[in-house]
């Protein structure tokens, strides 16, 4: 063998070793994620509903980890331009996805989406998921569910409801309410929840389907009323306030949720770092603390768990959209 053609020998498998360790060394940076900045897309404004689990999430990841957990407020499109550019970000767990249950009902309101929330993201974790409630002006003519039912049902038409806008959790949970009571009332769509609740409150709307959350406040203060809670349970924050079983609407199971995706082909052992961290930050009590300030449950679900009830989310809002006749371009 010449000596040109053994350099040439040794050049192609020290190349060779350094891809190696290269590969190696990737592999060993996946494993031990966090190692820099990770940043979550957040596909609603600054100060929303989001923003109140995502923003104490972050403090508490940085506590975690010593890595800063950079929150990218990406609003518009009802949520969907902040998806659509994550779903586009490099696939290696430094971009994540912090969607709401919105992103399960955009499929059937926008049919020209330029991303699919069941194929162009992995699922991750369920973060929060906070019940509906049914709140009305003080000024409105009942003190309970059922009078309030009765003097709408003799008022057809004649109430209405605020939304964070066409196409969002609050304007279908009006539509399912409608649906499940046979009742009608129209729809007055803002560009977002706090426009609406501030008319709520001016005496402007009579009532709104909101995340328990975000009315927590105006609630206490007296400044809206409460007729009730989704679900089949009450909510330990408001003890008082009846929910949907016992008012005899037990498939009223509406629930503003958050979870955590990340961009399609993120490798399976980034994956299970993310969700160990999840669940870790879940049992720190100063998260303990806001969700439960916010009426809302942590996490509770497995990563399987979480894809299943997405998939089922989307099936469920497409049935409730086609019956009310709601469509976006």
């Amino acid at each position: 063998m010449t000596e040109s053609r053994i350099q040439r020998r040794d050049v192609l498998l020290g190349a060779a070793a350094a891809g190696l360790g290269l590969a190696s060394g990737s592999s060993w940076a996946d494993s031990n994620w966090p190692t820099k900045p990770v940043t979550v897309v957040v596909p609603f404004p600054a100060g929303g509903g989001t923003d109140a689990f995502a923003r104490p999430l972050a403090a508490q990841f940085s506590k975690s980890t010593g890595k800063t957990l950079v929150i990218d407020n990406r609003g518009g499109a009802g949520g969907t331009l902040g998806a659509s550019i994550a779903a586009k970000a490099a696939p290696d767990g430094y971009t994540l996805f912090m969607g709401a249950v919105h992103h399960a009902i955009a499929p059937s309101m926008y049919p020209k989406l330029d991303y699919d929330i069941e194929k162009d993201f992995i699922p991750l974790a369920l973060l929060a998921n906070v019940p509906q409630v049914v709140v009305v002006n003080p000024k409105t003519p009942s003190t309970n569910f059922k009078q309030f039912l009765d003097f709408v049902k003799r008022n057809p038409a004649k109430l209405n409801y605020g939304s964070a806008g066409a196409g969002t959790s609050h304007h279908l949970a009006g539509e399912l309410f409608k649906q499940q009571t046979g009742t009608f009332i129209t729809h007055i769509p803002y560009r977002g929840a706090g426009p609406a609740l501030q008319d709520l409150i001016g005496g402007n709307v009579d009532m709104m389907f909101d995340g328990l959350g975000s009315s927590a406040n105006h609630i206490k203060s007296g400044r809206i009323k409460a007729l009730m809670v989704s679900g089949a349970k009450r909510n330990p924050a408001f003890p008082d306030v009846p929910c949907a079983a016992e008012v005899g609407l037990p498939d009223y199971t509406v629930t503003t949720w958050y979870g955590l995706w990340a961009p399609k082909g993120t490798p399976a052992d980034v994956q299970a770092r993310i969700v160990d961290e999840i669940k870790r930050l879940g049992t720190a009590e100063e998260l303990k603390a806001v969700w439960a300030n916010n009426g809302a449950d942590y996490g509770g679900m497995t990563q399987p768990q979480f894809g299943a009830f997405v998939s089922s989310e989307v099936k469920r809002w497409a049935a409730v959209v086609k019956a009310s006749g709601a469509k976006l371009d």
